[in-house]
Parts: structure tokens; C-alpha cells; sequence
């Protein structure tokens, strides 16, 4: 069976927790150990988020004023280097030696006029207190948002048009290589009218380009793997239930949190509308339920 496996930003590194080398290396640890348990038997592509990574390089290329800061599709560029490499590192330690692993550097095209550059709704960077992120918005001119009980920085996502390298990403996964791509989504690349291909200011949500790598891949079942066990119904409240199962028409009928759960449910339908297969929403640490279909929430046709 061929999975993709979409892994959040927050399945990488757990909310609240300081963005250091250390602490990412122990989740990329636990969440290529778990990876592991689904290869032997699948083929497995992996994507991953870059929120928080990329938020803080943004933060660190903010703090040298003496060159302009570098744009966020260049430290897209750098985030998915960064992620890739501890992935494939770490998968390396877990898996047979026999098994090959490549990173491949994923440029994702978008277009110029997605009315997302208007309204701003991709979280990146560390979460703030109420009072530090009002600080920071007059301070940076940023756009902020409720995450949960915190705050945090937000961009424009533009929706993905197509995976510049998805061919390439396919003659790999067809030769039995674990791949890691589409990191953060892809680096945000606009082509203009002159045939040439520029990145653009962007954090693209990588659940929506991993959902349409899959069905390109033609994978059998998408996993958007985060750090909850499913989509729930009345989060946040007492009366929170998790929900099993959504067929493609309950999930298009509902509404979920515009920069959090809402993007995930939408990346699950839109796979299973192009492919009529599953799509599985769960936690990291249920990843062999969620590949069998017994953990999280899975978004069936009908």
C-alpha cells in the first residue's frame, strides 16, 4: 500500500516547547521511530510542516539588521533542508540499511492573485501570550491570531497549483525510496508571464499540498498526522467528542478552525474527491491505526 504521511509542525515539535536544535531532533527521533512500524510493508512519502521552524528563522534573520532579512521563501528553503535532514538521519538509525531515503527540496508554484495574500491565516513561529503578540504586532507590522490559548504570527497561505518536482518524487517512490518532500508545503513559487519561476512571500499549508501530491502519487490513503487523536466535535469545550468517521459530505457540511483543524479536514476531502480513497486524521503516536483505519478520523466517500 503506498501511504503519504503529512507530519504537522506541532507533531515535530509539541506546543509551548522552545524551538531548539535539541528538543526538534528528539521529536524527529520519535516520529521517524513510529514512521518505521508503517514502512516494511508500504511504500511511505512523507511531507512535513515548517510552522514553527520557520517563524523562528524569520525571528533570527529579523535580529541582523545590517542586510535586509531574507524572504520567507528562501527560509522555507532553509526549514525544509533542516527538517529533511534530521528525518532521513533518523529514519536512517531505525530502518534497514538496505532501505534508500532522499530529501527532495520541493518547490510548490501558487498563483499571484490567490485572494489568501489578502487574508492572512498560516500560523508560524512560537506561540505568545496576548499581551507579547499585540507587542510584537505594532512592533513588526504582523498579522496575529488566536492559536488555542495563545497567539501566534500569521501569513498568507495560498493554495497549491502544482509540486514542481513531482515527477521526480514519483520515479523515487516507484524505485522503493522513502521520500521525504513537500516540506512546509513547498517553497512558494509564483511563474510569471515571461515563463519564469520566482519564489513569492508565502507559507503554503503543506496538509493541502501533501493532499494533492497523494492523489498525484496516486497513494492509497493520505495520514495528516498532528499532536491530537482526531477532529472533534465542540472542541474545546466539556463536551468534546472525537469523531471516527466523516464521509465527504459531513466534512464539506461542517466547519473547523480556519488556521488549524479547518485546513486538514479540507486537504482530507480534497483528496478523497480526486481519489475515492481514505484520508486519516489522527495523532503521530496512533500512525499504524491510523494507516489500518482503526485510530482518528478517517473521511470516506460516502
Amino acid at each position: 500500500m503506498r501511504v503519504l504521511t503529512a507530519l504537522g509542525g506541532n507533531a515535530l515539535l509539541k506546543r509551548g516547547e522552545p524551538l531548539t536544535a535539541a528538543n526538534q531532533r528528539a521529536n524527529i527521533a520519535i516520529a521517524a521511530e513510529r514512521i518505521a512500524r508503517i514502512s516494511g510493508e508500504n511504500e511511505v512519502v512523507v511531507a512535513h510542516g515548517n510552522g514553527p521552524q520557520v517563524g523562528l528563522l524569520a525571528l533570527q534573520a529579523a535580529a541582523y539588521t545590517d542586510v535586509e532579512a531574507y524572504p520567507l521563501d528562501v527560509l522555507g528553503a532553509e526549514s525544509e533542508a533542516m527538517i529533511g535532514y534530521m528525518l532521513e538521519q533518523e529514519l536512517g538509525n531505525v530502518m534497514p540499511p538496505e532501505q534508500h531515503l532522499v530529501t527532495v527540496l520541493t518547490m510548490t508554484e501558487v498563483d499571484p492573485e490567490d485572494p489568501a495574500f489578502e487574508h492572512p491565516t498560516k500560523f508560524i513561529g512560537p506561540v505568545y501570550d496576548e499581551d507579547a503578540a499585540n507587542r510584537l504586532a505594532e512592533e513588526k507590522g504582523w498579522a496575529i491570531a488566536p492559536d488555542g490559548p495563545y497567539f501566534r504570527r500569521v501569513v498568507a497561505s495560498p493554495l497549491p497549483v502544482r509540486v514542481i518536482e513531482e515527477e521526480p518524487i514519483k520515479l523515487l517512490v516507484e524505485s522503493g525510496t522513502l521520500v521525504i518532500c513537500a516540506g512546509g508545503g513547498g517553497i512558494p513559487t509564483v511563474l510569471g508571464s515571461d515563463g519564469i519561476l520566482r519564489g513569492i512571500e508565502a507559507v503554503i499549508d503543506k496538509d493541502l499540498a501533501a493532499a494533492m501530491l497523494a492523489a498525484h502519487l496516486d497513494a492509497d490513503v493520505l495520514v495528516i498526522a498532528t499532536d491530537v487523536e482526531g477532529v472533534y466535535r465542540n472542541w474545546g469545550t466539556g463536551a468534546q467528542e472525537l469523531i471516527p468517521q466523516l464521509t465527504l459530505a459531513e466534512a464539506e457540511g461542517s466547519e473547523f478552525a480556519a488556521g488549524s483543524m479547518g485546513p486538514k479536514v479540507q486537504a482530507a476531502c480534497n483528496f478523497v474527491r480526486e481519489t475515492g480513497r481514505r484520508a486519516v486524521i489522527g495523532a503521530l503516536a496512533d500512525i499504524e491505526g491510523l494507516v489500518a483505519g482503526t485510530a482518528g478520523t478517517s473521511v470516506v466517500a460516502g
